[in-house]
This record gives C-alpha cells, structure tokens and sequence, in this order.
C-alpha cells in the first residue's frame, strides 16, 4: 500500500513522448502514404484524427444529478391492452423503472402500439401506481393525440395527484408531420396545435414535461448527427415561440419540452451528440435572457440499425448504442429489443432489452461519473465540432423562415438525401459494415421468434391541410436483406439456394484469404459457397465445377498465381458451363487478358458488393 507522498512509477522509467515523436513512428509505417489516410470523416464532415492531445480545462457538460442513474424505460406497444400491461407488470417487477407506451400510428409504433381509447389505456395500465416513481412516457401520432388527455383523465380516476405522476405526455406534431409528410393542421397552426392541450395539462397539476423535440425522425429516414440536432433545436424552439405565443412564459415553456435523441453504434458520435444536446440547449436558453437549465434526454437505441438476419448481433449494437447514451448524459433509455425488426418481440427479446440496462447500470456502475467523457480530447472535438455543425444548419432553418418551413420548402429533406445517398453508396461497398448482413453471414441462421401478432394496418390518413416530402424510416440492411429474401424465395421454391463454385487455385496458403473474403462476399447476397478443392489443373477444377451444381463461379487464390494459371482455369471452366466467372481479386496489368478468357467480373474490397450480388441473380435465374 502507497502513502500519500509515495508516488506510483508505472510508465515513469520511459522517457516523455510528444505527438511529433509518435508522428515520426507513424511515417515510418505509412512508408510515403499521406497521413491523412488515418483521418476519419463524419457523414457531417467532421474529420476525426487518430490521435488527440488530453482538451485541458474542459468542464464536464451537466445533465444528471451526480451518480443518479437514467430511468430504464420498457418499450409498452402490444395491440391487446391485456397482453401489454401483462408486460408491463413483469417489466416492473423485473428492473424496469419507467415503461415508454407506443400508441398505434406514432411515428416509431412501426406496425403495432396500443389503441388510443380510454378502456385500452386503462386496462394497460391496470395496476400500475403511477405515483411510485414511475416514469411513463408516451409516443403518439396524429390519430393517437388524445391518448394524452385519456391518461391524464385515468390519474384522476384513480386518485393519483397527477404532481406526484412523472409522465412525459410526447405530444410532437411536427415530428409526426415530418415521419409522415402531412398534417391536418396547416403551416401556420402546426407547432401551436398541441398548446391548449398542453396548457390544460398544466393547470391540470402535471408537471409535465408535454412536448418533444424528436431527433428520431432524422436519424431514422438515414440523417446525420448534426442534421438531428438541428431538427431537435428547430422543433423545440418552434415550441417555445407557441407556447410563448400562448401565453405562457418563456421560464415555464422551456420545463415543458424535452428531447428525444436516437442511439446508435457509432459510440463516440453518439456520445458526442448527447453532449453537444444540452450545450445547444443552453445557447439558446441564453439567448432567450434564461438561465439555463438542464435539458431532459430521452434515448432510444436506433430503428435504422437493426437487422433481421442475425438478429442476436442487434444485442451487442443495442448495448454500444445504450453506453454511448448513457454516458452521454441521457435521463431515460428504451432499448429496442433485438428481433423488433421482425414483429411484435416475445417475452425473451424483451427481456434481453431490459437487462442491457440492468448489467451496464448495476454491474458496470456507468452512471456513477458525471460526464466521464469530459477532459478526453477527441470526444470534446467532436462534441465542439459537432456543436457548430448542428448550430450552423439549425440558424439555416432559421432563416429559412423556421422548422415547418424548411420542411415545406424540402430544405431538411434534400440535406438528409443527400445524406442518405451517401451512407447508401458506403453501405454497397460495405465500407459502412453491418454484421451478420453485409459482412459475416449466417444462411443457416435458426429463425428467431417473436410473438405471433400481425402488424396493424395504417391508420386512415385524416384530411391533410399541409403536405411535403416525408421522412420515411428506413433500415441500413433492408437492400441486403432483400436479396437474402431472394435466396430463402429459391430455396422453398427449388430445394436449395443458389451456388457459387469457389475455383481455388493452388495450395490453401494461395487461395485461404481471398476465397474467405469470397464467401463472405456472395453468402451476403444469399448465395452458397460450395468450395473447389485446390491446386493447378484445369480440367480436374471443371470436373469440380460441374459436380457442384452451382451456376456461376469464383476463382480465388494470390495474384502470383493468378499470373500463372487463371487464363486456362477460366478458359476450362466456361467450357464446362460456368454462367459467369468472377475472379476474387482486381485484374490490374492482366485484366484484359483475364477477360477475354472468361472472367466477367472482379470482387474486391472497396467494390460495389450490393450491385454485384444483384447482377449475380441476372445470372442465377
């Protein structure tokens, strides 16, 4: 054991390295390749260098009460009011701290949710004492925004001072309108439609708070972090002007909004992002001649980032995304369980979800440090550079006459498309990974259950008074996902999945690599490896060839031997009647030799592996 005045060695015998020396080590690695290789970029344009220096004298950014945990919130949306509060209960019971209530038709409800009735709402609700530190949280829709008014005349009916309910109401019609792309309000009246009903919410004696500012819209139809946090300020500061507009002052509107912000894996930005929150809030909370106050973040783990094949690995993005938020200040997480993209999650899913947060709450201890980020230097460059990057598009809203408006001008709709598109072209070369989808495929997964409840459909749409282009959610593996579909399609249809033959050649210490890189490569798309076994001879490959049954072929092995046998071996094996021949690899100085023997096409890291696969089943079929 040390005293006070001794002092710990540990690095203390190596002499002091400066960034300059670690730069010169780097170089010599780099060998005249551009540092610049090594820096990273956000979809904002953010660069994110290698290496940061300790951001001395940072402050950390105030959110929680020190050591106070985030409210574990249950996602609540099963259509049978009975079947959900069932869920409730157990969720309770179980760890949970406060449920999320999904109302059919809300902009994240995706199929399900429960009825906005008052004998719905009761009977979900049965049994629950909202007056016992309970946090409750709606999402609603539209069609759904009296499910506010029904729960607060359900407090009253069973006697609970609604001061003593902590219930955030989520009344959000722009975000609604945004998901949607309509409204029955017009432009004008849009961002004021809730406020009556906030105001006798108010007077009612719940404290709110009533309206969110709903990031989730953005990042779900494909945005980016900065475009997020330019629609949440936007939103909330539409709020504030109506609520202001109403006649409630702007000390008492600002306690009525809260913010809704998604989780993902990117666990720096994300982070970042819900530091970068409460710094914008404040910025304008000072500009509003208020003092500021934090700013109470909701999180919700990422719509857009599950997938429906592999679904387990949804359990390890949901627990980064949940980590990100919680360090990041969040006041409440709901973690999508991990089959929601494929129905209505079972009691295990939900399960998996609520103990996510138990572990990294009550076993890792994460909400003990206030801001544990602060003081790093690339989590504060990035929330600084973050910070100005969302304050820049949210005062271009602004001046593009305000949140409703940029809308209806597409102003917020072109810049998440232009967005998308890219995350779209970095997701087809699988640049962009997603596990167990694009990369690392399992074609003989178990199906996963959830439970047998079909989804809901649409909700009439009401007579739209104000129409623009919608942010329509979206799923990052949904292309790659549907060529899987094909493949399943085939093999109920046909008895098996449609085949590559892997032509290895050489020795395994040739082909190993590239024919791994190989199955990975079509198995995304659906389509079996069937592996070739080795070495030189052209005829006894095509023999191999045309006992695999496979269509279509890939050759794979090192570009030495490629120099030496690939003419022949492509030249046998279109013979045999190989539909299309690939080669595992980029032709380089031998390409136009390559081809005119046979080979079609060359997969490689970097390229277009969505458009291949889909060019495969042109071949396939």
């Amino acid at each position: 054991m040390t005293t006070d005045t001794e002092q710990l060695r540990l690095a203390a015998d190596f002499a002091p390295a400066s960034e300059a020396d670690w730069r010169k080590l780097v170089d010599g690695v780099l060998k005249g390749v551009a540092f610049e290789k090594l820096v990273g970029k956000t979809y904002d344009g953010l660069k994110i260098q290698p290496i940061y220096p300790r951001a001395k004298d940072a402050a950390p950014v105030v959110g929680r009460a020190p050591a106070a945990a985030w409210q574990i919130m249950q996602r609540v949306d099963h259509p049978d009011p009975a079947k959900a509060n069932a869920q409730a209960l157990l969720d309770l019971e179980n760890g949970a701290t406060g449920l999320t209530l999904v109302f059919a038709g809300a902009n994240a409800a995706h199929g399900f949710g429960l009825a906005a009735t008052a004998d719905a709402l009761a009977r979900a609700l049965q049994s629950v004492h909202l007056d016992a530190a309970i946090a409750i949280e709606l999402q609603l829709g539209e069609s759904s925004i009296s499910a506010a008014s029904l729960l607060a005349a359900d407090v009253r009916q069973r006697g609970f001072a609604p001061a003593a309910c902590e219930i955030r109401f989520g009344l959000d019609p722009i975000g609604d309108a945004a998901s949607r792309g309509a409204s029955a309000h017009d432009a004008a009246k849009l961002a004021g439609s809730a406020v009556e009903l906030v105001k006798q919410l108010h007077a009612g004696g719940f404290k709110g708070p009533f309206l969110a500012a709903d990031g989730r819209v953005v990042h779900d139809a494909g945005g980016s972090e900065a475009q997020e946090l330019a629609f949440v300020l936007a939103s909330a500061v539409a709020y504030l002007r109506a609520l202001e507009a109403g006649g409630v002052a702007l000390e008492t509107a600002r306690d009525m909004i809260y913010a809704r912000l998604a989780a993902d894996t990117d666990q720096f930005l994300t982070l970042a992002k819900f530091r970068s929150l409460r710094r914008l809030w404040a910025r304008i909370e000072a500009a509003c001649g208020l003092a500021p106050k934090p700013l109470f973040i909701s999180g919700e783990t990422a719509w857009r980032m599950l997938t429906r094949r592999d679904p387990y690995v949804n359990m390890l993005r949901a627990t980064i995304a949940t980590f990100a938020a919680g360090l990041g200040g969040a006041n409440a997480i709901t973690v999508l369980p991990h089959t929601a993209a494929l129905g209505l999650p079972d009691a295990f899913a939900r399960r998996v979800a609520r103990n996510t947060q138990l572990v990294l709450l009550e076993e890792s201890n994460l909400a003990r440090v206030a801001d544990p980020a602060a003081g790093a230097g690339g989590i504060e460059a990035l929330t600084n550079e973050l910070s100005t990057a969302a304050w820049t598009l949210f005062q271009e809203i602004e001046k593009a006459g305000g949140v409703v408006a940029a809308l209806q001008a597409g102003l917020i709709q072109s810049k998440i498309a232009a967005v998308k598109q890219a995350r779209d072209a970095n997701l087809a070369k699988r640049r962009d990974v997603l596990t167990g989808a694009s990369e690392f495929p399992n074609l003989n997964e178990a199906e996963v259950a959830v439970d047998a409840v079909a989804s809901l459909a649409p909700q009439p749409a009401a007579k739209a008074a104000l129409t623009f282009a919608a942010l329509a959610p979206i799923r990052l593996a949904d292309a790659f996902e549907r060529l899987r579909d094909r493949s399943d399609a085939l093999l109920k249809s046909k008895g098996q999945r449609p085949a590559i033959f892997l032509a290895n050649l050489g020795t395994a210490a040739d082909f190993t690599a590239r024919a791994t890189f190989a199955r990975s490569f079509f198995e995304a798309g659906g389509i079996t490896a069937v592996d070739g076994p080795g070495g030189a001879d052209p005829a006894a490959l095509a023999d191999a060839y045309r006992a695999s049954g496979a269509a279509i072929v890939c050759l794979c092995s090192s570009d030495k031997v490629y120099a030496e046998t690939a003419v022949p071996v492509a030249q046998a094996l279109q013979a045999a009647g190989a539909r299309h021949i690939y080669l595992a690899g980029r032709g380089g100085e031998q390409e136009a030799a390559l081809r005119e023997a046979g080979i079609g096409s060359f997969v490689f890291a970097g390229g277009d592996a969505l458009k291949t696969l889909e060019d495969a089943y042109t071949h396939l079929e």
